[in-house]
């Protein structure tokens, strides 16, 4: 479906009972909503509703120009302004990679939209910034931003040789070539993936201010063989969720957690959706 929101228009796709709690699905970079494809079944099979969007930059209809647009804050207002065009209330929210970033600032800034928080991947933004500012490994795994940020100089990099090195960001994923296609080949079209890329060249340190505990129940999802996330920021983050928390580490799971691991995904937030209509 298309939602108009905010002066875009995003691509939303539905499914699972219609009227089953529902679900957002953020997904991350270099991906779009697809990277929720083995996910989705799996929670209609337990009875939830599911929407994947398409975020800022990834549905053809909401690339704006200016990298300022990008911020994360102007990214949880699209999801608000998104629930608000289907009617929903409050929804289960996940998001992964910088879709867990955008669900973690939509819990922290519009609380009473979220019902449960499941964030994979990417802890607490406070975690992350304070492992970035302690732990040298964690400096070392988030160096490929710096390159990321540079306006010109990583499009040509990532795409050059038929994106070559954006194929190989999928390393470790499991994926079959016609999967990472997937991925890649919408991000070929022009303009798209200056628009993926401007979430990173629009991070601001103020977009950290203000920004305290979760107080919604929360199940943060990791993996050991996260080449971006390390453990010093996954073992912190318990300590900025004030709500019920729960840690699920996986082993031998790369960062594309959705792709390779779908069940434990799954598994995780039906037992959070679960846990929050019991104590509800």
């Amino acid at each position: 479906m298309k939602i108009t929101a905010r002066s875009l228009v995003f691509d939303v796709f539905p499914g699972g009972p219609e009227d089953g709690p529902p679900v957002l699905l953020l997904h991350g970079f270099p991906q779009h909503s697809g990277e929720w494809s083995a996910v989705a079944p799996l929670l209609h099979r337990a009875g939830l509703r599911t929407y994947a969007l398409d975020q800022r930059g990834t549905s053809p209809g909401a690339r704006p120009e200016p990298v300022d647009a990008y911020r994360i804050t102007e990214c949880a207002l699209d999801v608000v302004a998104v629930l608000d065009a289907l009617e929903l209330d409050s929804v289960h929210l996940v998001g992964h990679d910088w879709g867990a970033i955008c669900a973690w600032h939509v819990a922290l800034r519009h609380p009473a939209r979220v019902r449960t928080l499941t964030a994979v991947s990417v802890p607490h933004p406070h975690a992350t910034a304070r492992a970035y500012a302690t732990d040298p490994d964690q400096r070392e795994r988030s160096a490929y931003i710096k390159l990321f940020r540079q306006v010109g100089k990583a499009e040509t990099l990532l795409l050059e040789d038929d994106a070559r090195r954006l194929r190989a960001v999928f390393a470790g994923s499991g994926l079959t070539d016609e999967g990472v296609d997937t991925y890649v080949r919408p991000l070929l079209e022009p303009g798209a993936l200056t628009a993926a890329l401007n979430w990173y060249r629009a991070m601001n340190k103020l977009d950290l201010l203000g920004l305290g505990s979760v107080r919604v129940p929360t199940t943060y999802v990791w993996s050991d063989g996260d080449l971006a996330i390390g453990s010093t920021a996954a073992r912190a983050c318990a300590s900025h969720v004030a709500a019920d928390y729960r840690f699920v580490p996986l082993a031998g799971i790369s960062h594309w957690i959705p792709d390779q691991a779908p069940q434990a995904v799954a598994d995780a937030i039906v037992a959070r959706c679960i846990a929050q209509a019991t104590d509800g």
